[in-house]
């Protein structure tokens, strides 16, 4: 499992052309999984970006 975050001035996610989500300024979370991916890696890598220090 990986996670990228990424800051961005604005975000939006489209399906079929259309708009389904957006932000203005913050962060985007790009999120991977995968069939081998252990029981509690969810957990562990949300707790690990709840607690990242990000600075400006």
């Amino acid at each position: 499992m990986r996670v990228v975050l990424q800051r961005v001035s604005r975000a939006r996610v489209a399906v079929d052309g259309r708009d389904v989500a957006r932000i203005g300024r913050g962060f985007l979370l790009l999120v991977g999984a995968g069939r081998d991916d252990r029981p509690g890696e969810p957990e562990r890598l949300a707790e690990k970006v709840a607690n990242l220090r990000v600075f400006p």
